[in-house]
């Protein structure tokens, strides 16, 4: 028996959209996270935004690998379809499914160990080949699911749980992104839902390999100042043979600010993120320019929100390969094997 299911029963008064669906349609199981977890944030982003474009829930696959962030297709969209891969991987296997049935909307969600330290090849080579996908990363720069070691996406200088100092350089997963070739770059911090859910929005119209990359932070590993993506933590043990895990719950923290403007972010612990939101005036067509932006603001420590990049004019892996319309899990016998005529004219045209 589960408590983790939530009631079927709901009021008959709740707002539905175009498609007949309520905003419970488009929820899942009950969240397992840290009370105040950023992951959750982002989970309620993506639900809205599905509420908004009037999606159909059976159209949607999302797909995951390992580690905290990964659990978040539980969470939302329990009348879609899923695939929870192993760590690393699932780039590999949203490519697969899509070429199989190019018809659905694939969300890949994933997190900076994910996608920065094990699936790095498998995210570079993913969106260079052109996926048509959005691909979400939960970027908090520790292992959460193992305890709070750092990932390759923590702050260099920044001090572990047990007191050890990150002296590596992290890996920008949004740089990575534009020069791999995705065709729309953005980052959020999840507690921004009026910046994060219109993102949403716009990746899931997009046509090509979409990327975002949410700072949300870890509300029981990442306690330090100095970090970009901390919570506080509590720890207590009674007796060296009982140890005890114990995690405060925390309010979740939410911002509110204008573009073009900067907004130093609180965290529980003391330590500050320093957002800076786009304004209008910023051209997101010019790939080399938005990585200039980026490094500009990086060394003046701030971390850029909003649309970093789109190119107005994306192609995705099937228009590469020229594929057929047709999904290719739906084409029969006679469509794969057309016989020796086909297969003789088709060898005469490469010789």
């Amino acid at each position: 028996m589960t408590y983790l299911a939530k009631p079927k029963f709901r009021h008959p008064g709740l707002e539905k959209n175009e498609r007949g669906f309520t905003h419970r349609d488009y929820e899942g199981a009950i969240s397992t996270l840290c009370a105040g977890c950023g992951h959750d944030s982002i989970s309620a982003a993506l639900i809205q935004a599905c509420f908004e474009l009037n999606i159909e829930p059976h159209r949607v696959a999302k797909l995951s690998g390992i580690g905290c962030s990964s659990k978040t297709p539980d969470y939302l969209l329990g009348q879609s379809h899923g695939f929870n891969s192993v760590h690393g991987r699932m780039p590999s296997v949203l490519t697969g499914a899509n070429m199989a049935n190019r018809n659905l909307l694939y969300l890949g969600i994933s997190g900076d160990g994910d996608s920065a330290s094990i699936g790095l090849g498998q995210f570079v080579h993913c969106v260079r080949r052109g996926v048509n996908m959005v691909y979400i990363t939960e970027n908090n720069g520790v292992y959460g699911l193992t305890k709070g070691q750092f990932s390759a996406t923590a702050d260099r200088g920044s001090k572990s749980k047990a007191g050890g100092t990150n002296n590596d350089a992290p890996i920008d997963l949004v740089g990575m992104a534009l020069m791999a070739g995705a065709t729309f770059v953005a980052r959020s911090f999840s507690g921004d839902k009026g910046q994060l859910v219109p993102l949403i929005k716009a990746a899931m119209a997009h046509n090509g390999p979409a990327f975002i990359d949410v700072i949300s932070p870890c509300v029981a590993f990442n306690n330090h100042a100095g970090s970009t993506k901390s919570f506080d933590f509590v720890r207590e043990h009674n007796e060296s043979v009982n140890q005890i895990d114990f995690i405060e719950g925390r309010a979740e923290i939410t911002v509110d600010y204008a573009p073009g403007t900067v907004q130093d972010v609180e965290q529980h612990d003391g330590s500050i993120i320093r957002l800076h939101k786009l304004d209008g005036a910023y051209d997101p067509t010019n790939r080399v320019a938005a990585m200039d932006y980026l490094q500009k603001h990086h060394e003046a420590g701030e971390v850029v929100t909003g649309l970093l990049y789109l190119d107005p004019n994306p192609r995705d892996l099937h228009g590469f390969l020229r594929t057929v319309d047709v999904p290719l899990n739906r084409l029969g016998a006679k469509d794969l094997c057309p016989g020796s005529k086909v297969l003789d004219a088709l060898n005469d045209e490469y010789r």
